[in-house]
């Protein structure tokens, strides 16, 4: 057998652009290696705090998300993903500059989750800050603008502590804050018939959210889990394939 080289890294498809932050990263947690049953490679955008990229739309940070996106690439990345559901400000910009598939955020789901559900049911987005997800974010992942939204930024403990990049997060708050955001999400849209969490911090409290409403649960964990599956399918015993490079 002859095989050919072209990348760095070998066996992890999946680049993940990560904001620098400080915040405790638990398990579930999209920057926690742990979360992951396939390996992946991480980038830390340096000028990209939370708080720049949530709060201030991410302003001058295009550039700097293109430069790392293509550092994974060179490194052995075959897709390229974020951190941040508010990047899908820069999908449209990400996936002409990179030449490799690009899932900016877990809101990309939407329009397929709407998809799925029986009449009268639609889509909810659960996000970290209600008062900042625009119509041009949603409109950069492809979905309704007038997909119901709903944020936790009036809790105790989860938007304040991701956001402000605490040392600290305690996770029994978190957890509150997010169950209970989606009750009363779902307790002012009756219509919603599943709910897409925006943020990729929200991964540890997913099951909880699901418990706790009885809809289904869509994250960034469930996205990338997809797209990785496209990116590296698996393998079936007792079943011939042809192992060629990926090139792009």
């Amino acid at each position: 057998m002859k095989v050919s080289g072209n990348k760095s890294i070998y066996g992890a498809s999946v680049g993940i652009l990560m904001l620098n932050a400080r915040f405790p990263r638990i398990p579930g947690d999209m920057g926690n290696a742990l979360s992951w049953p396939f390996p992946v490679h991480y980038k830390i955008v340096a000028e990209a705090s939370p708080d720049r990229v949530v709060r201030q739309n991410a302003a001058g940070l295009l550039e700097k998300f293109i430069e790392a996106g293509q550092e994974l690439i060179d490194r052995g990345a075959d897709g390229i993903t974020t951190n941040c559901g508010f990047l899908a400000l820069f999908q449209k910009e990400l996936s002409q500059a990179l030449r490799v598939p690009v899932a900016t955020s877990s809101l990309m789901q939407v329009p397929l989750v709407d998809s799925l559900l029986p009449e009268g049911k639609r889509a909810g987005i659960l996000t970290i800050s209600a008062d900042t997800l625009t119509p041009a974010h949603l409109e950069g992942a492809g979905v309704k603008t007038d997909t119901p939204v709903f944020g936790t930024q009036n809790g105790k403990e989860f938007t304040r502590a991701i956001l402000n990049n605490e040392d600290t997060l305690d996770i029994e708050l978190a957890r509150q804050d997010n169950v209970g955001a989606a009750l009363a999400f779902l307790k002012q849209y009756p219509e919603i018939g599943a709910l897409v969490l925006e943020c990729t911090n929200m991964v540890p409290y997913a099951a909880d959210i699901r418990a706790a409403t009885g809809v289904p649960v869509y994250s960034i964990h469930s996205f990338v889990s997809w797209f990785q599956s496209g990116l590296m399918p698996p393998r079936f015993p007792g079943t011939l394939t042809d192992a060629r490079p990926i090139r792009y």
